[in-house]
């Protein structure tokens, strides 16, 4: 195995996957010719970070791509080739027929990653070029003489997610389709040096687990304590001479396929604001519901929403912003973009801090929330989720709709009722007491008379202010019923 280099922080499985594509355990004389490999992501998550590593450790040729003509992109490719083989290309390339053969020929004696970054630049303006690289690692084609392990990179989501679905010429030649993913939290709160699990939440609530954030947008300026947060907000997301102030924005326009910007804007802003359904979003935007289905589905694609069924109602579904900063810009910083423009940042924070922590933090602390329930911690419900999500839960008696921010479903057994591993809610800025516990048990009820099996299933209550004691008392008298701090979320003992 390749080692991973010290200065990689976690990304232990993706180096994993890397090593065991470019050096696989069989022996080079059992590879029957030149592989594919696919790695995405969304921007700023350290993917050409991690392939150049790949390629010095592994002894390859790292080529990344620029918007450019096909003429001026094949020159700097042949002139990376020069560099690596130290062999000029004597003959120019007059388009990617020559380029493609020539460069799997050049990597005959061993497995060696061969990698091409930011490929969607190349695609722009050469679109045959899928076409072209599957002629070749097909019959008869260069990569039947090569052992090159060819690795295409970029962070354009729809054009990256399109070279290997449907019809399209790659279609079933990929080795490896490596996703390249923000930390999960309790990694970003490591890579911060954050220690305190209150001001993990919140700085995770606008950075996420985007490794750039970190030291390229706020030059290592991290929050020391959490009476500091506060003043580290001012000075990094809110101060426009800082690259973070304008990165949500960045995010969206570097999206080729978003051709109305403001409407896109005003998508977000509603999910944002909480309206996560189609309807509340298409209210909020003032468009009736099929004329925001198009914007929806491109954000989607571009991995910047995401889709979330409600696991209790079949056909609703909530949408949510993927990357916090984008939240956070849209909730809090999009308002007062001109006040922020010009240095008003802590009089601004000071009067939106309260819709930070409700419409920002409490929202995120409940995907952590699931994320935590997704790890199936030992003990926790018993046995791991199949299924994990939200769901609402409709109690015609009283005339209400209980919404359960954390549902843990077990798999679905054929011709027995749909176990509820556990039913969770989640609240940030508030102590919660009986009656959350109480809510919980009542949405177990109802959810028994519609035919669920809920004998085992754990009442959940997720408190970033704490529990009351009434609720620490009822917690101990029944082996149903869990309390989940922020420590324990953080693995704090």
């Amino acid at each position: 195995m390749i080692a991973k280099p010290e200065r990689l922080f976690d990304r232990v499985r993706e180096w994993q996957g890397l090593t065991d594509f470019v050096a696989p355990r069989q022996s080079a004389s059992a590879l029957t010719g030149a592989g594919l490999g696919v790695v995405s992501g969304r921007r700023r998550q350290g993917k050409s970070f991690l392939l150049q590593a790949l390629a010095e450790a592994a002894g390859g040729m790292y080529f990344a791509a620029t918007e450019a003509t096909e003429a001026e992109s094949l020159r700097l490719f042949a002139e990376a080739i020069t560099r690596f083989t130290r062999e000029v290309v004597e003959i120019p390339f007059r388009d990617w027929n020559d380029a493609i053969p020539y460069v799997l020929r050049a990597f005959r004696d061993r497995p060696v990653p061969l990698i091409i970054d930011e490929f969607p630049f190349l695609i722009r303006a050469s679109p045959a070029l899928p076409s072209i690289i599957q002629r070749e690692l097909g019959p008869g084609g260069s990569g039947r003489e090569s052992a090159a392990r060819l690795i295409l990179c970029g962070s354009a989501m729809s054009v990256m997610g399109g070279l290997l679905s449907g019809q399209a010429p790659l279609r079933g030649r990929a080795g490896l389709e490596l996703v390249v993913q923000p930390f999960r939290y309790r990694q970003a709160a490591e890579f911060w040096g954050i220690t305190d699990p209150r001001l993990a939440v919140m700085v995770n609530a606008i950075a996420g687990g985007t490794p750039a954030y970190r030291y390229e947008f706020t030059q290592g300026d991290a929050p020391s304590e959490l009476a500091d947060f506060d003043s580290w907000v001012v000075r990094t997301v809110l101060n426009p001479q800082k690259p973070l102030f304008r990165e949500a924005r960045y995010l969206l326009a570097e999206e080729r396929d978003i051709r109305d910007p403001a409407l896109y804007h005003s998508v977000l802003a509603a999910i944002a604001s909480g309206n996560s359904t189609n309807g509340g979003i298409a209210g909020y935007v003032g468009r009736k519901s099929d004329q925001i289905t198009h914007p929806l589905n491109v954000l989607e694609d571009c991995a910047l929403i995401t889709r979330e069924p409600d696991l209790f109602r079949s056909g609703r579904a909530r949408y949510r912003i993927v990357e916090p900063l984008i939240t956070f810009y849209e909730a809090i910083m999009r308002k007062r973009w001109a006040e922020l423009e010009i240095h008003r940042a802590e009089t601004v924070w000071r009067s939106v801090r309260q819709t930070f922590l409700a419409q920002v933090v409490g929202p995120h602390f409940e995907g952590l929330c699931r994320d935590f329930a997704l790890d199936g911690e030992d003990g926790l419900f018993g046995e791991f989720p199949a299924e994990l999500g939200s769901g609402v839960v409709a109690d015609p008696a009283n005339r209400t709709q209980i919404e359960v921010d954390v549902v843990a479903l077990a798999a679905q057994e054929p011709g027995r009722p749909r176990r509820i591993l556990s039913l969770g809610e989640a609240k940030w800025g508030d102590v919660m007491g009986r009656h959350h516990l109480e809510r919980l048990a009542r949405a177990r009820t109802l959810l028994e008379q519609k035919g669920y099996d809920t004998r085992g299933t754990v009442l959940a209550c997720y408190g970033g202010a704490g529990f009351s004691p009434e609720l620490r008392a009822a917690a101990g008298d029944d082996d149903h019923v869990r309390l989940v701090g922020i420590d324990r979320l953080y693995g704090v003992s």
